[in-house]
């Protein structure tokens, strides 16, 4: 536990120190390279654009060290924890393809370590009209599964995403994607058979994944101004456990910002099957820029489902573990960014209620407090 502590420490204080130079040095012009620049340059191993096989090896990654607290009708809980930490090569070859791996350890646990492979793909991309994806990758749909967890507002995703997204966030398949402004779009087919820690034992069904979204920032005045649309169909199978048990979902949502102020919203609904309820939601997320480091979040989650439809999110279930049919949530968070999204601290309190019909232990009622580092390069 003092060696998992000394990690985040460690990360604060490099945090902090620019600042303290900063206070030290005489009047550095705009153009001069921050501290974070100086250290986050070093994840470039190789940089070439006139080298006509390598252009660039990166190394990725994210590191999310979490400490919640919940206090509940049904208990207390606590705990620190290492909520990601992933790393690999990005390599971009012949200037159009990009070859990424990306392993997710748990320092936490010593038998395994290793979890799971995460991102293992070539993509090709002739153009920003196009890019051709062949592997293990991300299933983008809904708000805030679309998301990249480097770039949450909030200390982690909505209950509507944990139940109505795959939170698996990574299987096999090929997808096509691009954008032809004012539009974006993609279409995949991922396996979504029994996973494994690697690419999956592709014994069971598949499903597809079709995006298009519309960008009117521009029109708007505005700096981001997306809506979008959503549809998953998966082949009922008992042995796909790379996703929810969901044969049909459809999602739409917007993201809004305009200097000071932003919004992001979500309604989705799944249609289940082999005894998964079907189940609907909302997320509604307003979010206020006080300075161009320090951020409030709001957010407030709905779901409704049949009984026993719904699951409670990471921290929560440590207490609950059963389904319930109707769950609300109320969360208000501040963040501050240090290197924007590669290096930030958040944090939130969280008020959910899930209600169990049934009354078969599903039931929960309590108040969570998480604090995180959130560390990407």
């Amino acid at each position: 536990m003092h060696r998992l502590l000394a990690i985040p420490l460690f990360l604060v204080f490099l945090a902090w120190a620019p600042r303290a130079q900063a206070q030290t040095a005489s009047q550095p012009t705009d153009k001069q390279p921050s501290i974070y620049d100086e250290i986050w340059k070093y994840a470039d191993l190789y940089n070439d654009k006139n080298n006509r096989v390598v252009q660039r090896i990166a190394f990725t990654g994210r590191f999310h060290f979490d400490y919640a607290s919940l206090d509940a009708d049904q208990g207390d809980h606590s705990e620190w924890n290492v909520r990601r930490l992933r790393l690999g090569p990005r390599i971009t070859l012949f200037r159009t393809f990009t070859v990424h791996t990306e392993v997710e350890l748990n320092p936490q646990e010593q038998d395994p370590t290793y979890q799971r492979l995460t991102d293992a793909y070539v993509a090709w991309a002739p153009n920003p009209k196009l890019t051709l994806t062949v592997g293990k990758h991300s299933v983008p749909f809904t708000n805030e599964g679309s998301t990249s967890s480097r770039e949450l507002l909030t200390i982690d995703r909505s209950n509507l995403a944990n139940n109505l997204w795959f939170p698996q966030e990574y299987a096999p398949g090929v997808s096509v994607s691009g954008r032809v402004s004012p539009w974006n779009y993609r279409l995949a087919l991922y396996s979504a058979g029994e996973a494994n820690r690697e690419l999956g034992e592709f014994n069971g069904g598949l499903f597809t994944l079709g995006v298009l979204g519309y960008d009117f920032a521009t029109p708007a005045g505005m700096r981001e101004a997306t809506v979008a649309a959503n549809y998953i169909y998966q082949h009922p199978d008992v042995d796909n456990t790379f996703t929810r048990r969901y044969e049909h979902v459809m999602s739409a949502h917007i993201r809004l910002e305009d200097g000071r102020w932003g919004f992001r919203g979500d309604v989705t609904k799944g249609i289940g099957y082999l005894g998964q309820r079907n189940a609907w939601g909302i997320m509604a997320m307003p979010f206020l820029n006080l300075t161009g480091s320090l951020q409030l979040v709001a957010r407030y989650t709905f779901l409704d489902a049949g009984t026993n439809g719904l699951l409670l999110a990471t921290y929560e279930s440590r207490i609950v573990s059963g389904r319930g049919d109707e769950y609300n949530e109320g969360y208000l968070g501040v963040n501050y960014s240090f290197y924007g999204h590669r290096l930030k601290l958040q944090s939130g309190l969280q008020f959910a209620d899930m209600q169990d019909r049934a009354e078969d232990g599903g039931a929960y009622s309590g108040t969570s407090w998480v604090t995180g580092l959130r560390v990407g390069w």
